[in-house]
């Protein structure tokens, strides 16, 4: 093989030529797939690639996918950037309509990226193209397809980078009727002053959809919803306040509040904890002013602690 690619990743990763080329010839198998269940039901798989396919797309987001040009309509997987920063593009308290892309991942194929790379220019060469879509894409086991894998950490810039034309039709199409545009990977949300300026979303997005040939997309229907400011508005799991803010919402704070009281007392075991400290991850990067909440009532060094926590290797014996 011995493309530019296959070089400046041997610089990249530090392994050497031909082992980069040999991983390379199997990474589209070297995958570990498991399912977690869903929020909403059923499960999500999940394709976790070895540890040596990993070091070659992280590589390779460094030298590569990282610089490559993205829509401002996309939000997710940015640096700098988080699920508030989504939400509050729809502050206020107009209606939002909430869309969703069916498979998003495992709908990108190489055939995909072979043409972007034909239209762009961003590799020119058929072997730099091979061996970049020998790293990025999975091959499910008893399948012949490849597939972009939920897992992969180049999974998400390589999906953003690809869906450019896709967002830049849908934001310019949707702005004439005054709608504002985000996409957070699959989720796709539109926000606008009245429910009137939306009836025409659902076939833009369509239009979009068959307009760009590449990817090829589906819409999750069952996934639609209209949402006023009567019950309620959320996007991206936060709460659209009135005032033109954001909130993770008072059902998870009350959560919360318990469960950093029980830390306090020393009453959580150590997965509960674990998954508190997430929980405090989240709402700090959410809803900062909650956490200073947390620590006017529980103490800056309980906070401190749980923030700190880290889970032991292994567990001594008693």
């Amino acid at each position: 093989m011995s493309s530019n690619i296959v070089k400046a990743l041997s610089l990249q990763t530090g392994m050497d030529v031909l082992l980069v080329e040999r991983i390379i010839q199997t990474a589209p198998i070297r995958y570990k797939t498991y399912r977690i269940p869903k929020q909403a039901g059923g499960f999500r798989e999940i394709s976790q690639p070895a540890i040596e396919v990993k070091a070659l797309q992280r590589g390779l987001i460094e030298i590569l996918l990282r610089n490559l040009p993205l829509h401002e309509a996309a939000t997710a997987y940015r640096t700098g950037m988080s699920i508030r920063d989504n939400a509050l593009r729809h502050a206020g308290d107009g209606p939002i309509l909430k869309m969703d892309f069916k498979d998003f991942f495992p709908s990108i194929r190489p055939a995909d990226w072979s043409a972007y790379c034909e239209k762009t220019g961003v590799l020119t060469e058929a072997d730099d193209v091979k061996a970049t879509s020998l790293i990025l894409f999975h091959r499910p086991k008893g399948s012949s397809i490849h597939r972009l894998a939920i897992g992969a950490p180049s999974s998400p810039f390589l999906s953003n980078a690809l869906m450019f034309d896709f967002d830049k039709l849908v934001t310019d199409a949707v702005g004439r009727d005054h709608v504002r545009y985000t996409r957070y990977a699959d989720d796709l949300t539109f926000s606008a002053p009245r429910t009137g300026h939306l009836v025409n979303v659902d076939r833009i997005v369509r239009a979009a959809i068959k307009s760009i040939d590449r990817p090829r997309l589906k819409i999750n229907d069952d996934k639609t919803t209209r949402v006023t400011r009567k019950y309620g508005r959320k996007v991206t799991g936060l709460t659209l306040t009135n005032d033109g803010s954001v909130s993770i919402g008072r059902e998870r704070k009350r959560l919360i509040h318990a469960a950093v009281y029980r830390a306090s007392k020393g009453e959580l075991d150590l997965p509960s904890l674990a998954e508190l400290k997430g929980l405090l991850g989240f709402a700090n990067s959410a809803e900062p002013a909650f956490i200073m909440t947390l620590r006017e009532r529980y103490g800056d060094e309980v906070i401190k602690y749980i923030q700190r926590y880290r889970i032991p290797k292994r567990i001594p014996q008693q």
